[in-house]
């Protein structure tokens, strides 16, 4: 099984060479994938109405789904920036991690909604349209709200998971190319 990437009218898809697209993720319209990149297994990423951006070495796990709404009626692209990490089976609508931020495992963010470099959203938070969870920040719950500071070293872990997941990537691709 092969990733599904496709256009959207003239919105077409811009993977860089050196991106991970697991087999089963669906990819189309006006998404970019940046180097390094990875979007895995059973991932979603609809731009049909406005932009998708995935940045350098940012992953997007397993069971993801993004999607934005059309800037005609005030939708956001959602933008993920390099180095960031979004957990496993994610929501994410036109919002935005900024580089290095790091969404857990199940969390959703709405319309306008921002986590910061060095912040972290805890999994299964619940972030509220245009809320932002700030650098040095735990978010949790549903809504999401401050749970806690960061504890030293906690603000780099989506920067050493972003590490792992390039070479987790590396080694899919090689495993998938071999069979």
């Amino acid at each position: 099984m092969e990733p599904l990437i496709f256009a959207i009218g003239d919105k077409t898809p811009k993977i860089h060479p050196s991106a991970f697209i697991a087999p089963g993720a669906v990819v189309c319209g006006d998404v970019e994938v940046g180097e390094d990149a990875s979007v895995w297994y059973g991932c979603v990423l609809r731009a049909d109405t406005n932009k998708i951006i995935v940045g350098a070495r940012a992953n997007v796990q397993d069971g993801t789904v993004i999607h934005v709404d059309d800037p005609k009626w005030g939708g956001l692209p959602t933008t993920i920036g390099s180095d960031a990490l979004v957990g496993h089976k994610c929501m994410l609508h036109g919002a935005t991690v900024a580089v290095g931020g790091f969404v857990g495992m199940c969390a959703t963010m709405l319309d306008g909604s921002v986590v910061e470099t060095g912040a972290m959203l805890a999994a299964g938070a619940f972030l509220s349209p245009k809320k932002r969870v700030p650098a040095g920040e735990l978010w949790a719950g549903t809504p999401a709200k401050k749970f806690r500071d960061l504890r030293e070293g906690e603000d780099k872990m989506a920067l050493i998971g972003a590490a792992h997941y390039v070479a987790e990537a590396r080694a899919h691709e090689a495993a998938l190319n071999a069979k």
